[in-house]
């Protein structure tokens, strides 16, 4: 008889091959490597402080994905925020404020979180509350940036505190990014990449893999340009469809096969790099991971929400503690009730059991 899946061991382990594969890609860059090692002791103190949760009967998540702002200055093809209205060109005024989100940075420390994903709309909009993260060493934030606001100004503030990693989005070559993100996007993210690169600064790319672009995205020519630029680590984001005419854009299971099999394969001929894949790496987890389970989401607004791909809340951290948002009536009915168990086969579980959510979040 199989043993019971251990969240609480699967997040760990998680955290601790990302963190050594971390290690490992900044082998040959003495500040970067300075920095990791640091981080590697705060990481493991932080899985303690985890364990003695669990232990008393509390789970927390090692990872958390902060949306710190609605706004974002570009109007990339088929986005998922854009089209569920999460993110505008002007974001509202009631977003949190940098004093906000740095209490929860704080409590979010003080739990045992090591990884705070900062997102939008598009980050870097938010000076204050990157300012605010960089003052967190004891957390790895990496920052979901369009990579257009990536001047003097931020290259310094990535140079001085290296707990902050920016990741790129790219959609392949010049064609295929500059076809869902604009005329002109490639060519400065280029510009990005070796002014990083130049400063010795780590950073990453975000990935959004669909149909179109799956060969080139995971094809040995687009990782050896990011490689030789100084890209260390690539995350692959699979394309969740928001409308009927985008479906077409959605991987198959057939595909998504295909892309796990070459995502571990290039764990293999780049050990200079690190990759995720997601939902994909989900797969061997028990199930999806958000709701609290590995990770959940706080919007610009505050609302506690099970993933940016699940934008549904019954409680705001603006009313309520870290802590007790984990507890959240929502989050709690999606564990119990098994929506987030399942025969995973790599698409987004959240999103294509919405249907599920909602009802439970019509009863709370």
């Amino acid at each position: 008889m199989e043993g019971k899946f251990d969240i609480q061991d699967y997040m760990t382990k998680g955290v601790e091959r990302v963190v050594s594969d971390a290690l490992r890609a900044t082998l040959h860059n003495p500040r970067e490597s300075a920095y990791m090692i640091k981080f590697a002791s705060a990481s493991k103190k932080a899985s303690k402080k985890r364990a003695e949760a669990e232990k008393a009967g509390e789970h927390i998540p090692p990872f958390l994905i902060a949306s710190i702002t609605s706004s974002c200055n570009l109007h990339c093809a088929g986005c998922y925020s854009r089209c569920n209205g999460a993110t505008t060109d002007q974001g509202p005024t009631d977003q949190l404020s940098a004093e906000e989100w740095n209490d929860i940075f704080e409590e979010a420390e003080s739990l045992g979180v090591s990884f705070i994903l900062l997102a939008g709309g598009e980050p870097l909009i938010r000076t204050d509350v990157i300012e605010a993260a960089s003052k967190k060493p004891n957390i790895l934030f990496p920052v979901f940036t369009n990579g257009t606001f990536i001047g003097k100004k931020y290259m310094k503030l990535f140079d001085t505190h290296r707990n902050l990693v920016p990741v790129i989005s790219i959609e392949g070559n010049k064609e295929k990014t500059d076809s869902r993100r604009g005329e002109g996007v490639y060519d400065t993210l280029v510009e990005v990449m070796d002014g990083l690169q130049d400063k010795g600064i780590i950073f990453g790319a975000s990935v959004t893999v669909t149909t179109e672009n799956l060969k080139e995205v995971t094809s040995k020519d687009f990782l050896k340009t990011l490689s030789d630029r100084g890209c260390k680590l690539v995350i692959y984001v699979e394309y969740v469809p928001v409308t009927e005419e985008s479906t077409e854009l959605a991987l198959s299971d057939e595909e998504r096969d295909y892309l796990l099999s070459e995502v571990d394969r290039v764990r293999g001929s780049h050990e200079e790099m690190v990759f995720v894949s997601f939902p994909g790496d989900e797969k061997s987890s028990g199930g999806c991971i958000a709701a609290g389970r590995g990770f959940f989401h706080i919007n610009s607004h505050g609302g506690a929400e099970p993933c940016p791909f699940s934008p549904y809340s019954d409680i705001n951290v603006r009313d309520t503690s870290l802590r007790e948002a984990l507890q959240s009536k929502l989050f709690r009915a999606l564990q119990e009730n098994d929506i987030l168990v399942d025969d995973h086969k790599g698409g987004c579980v959240l999103f294509e059991k919405r249907e599920q959510v909602e009802a439970q979040l019509a009863l709370n």
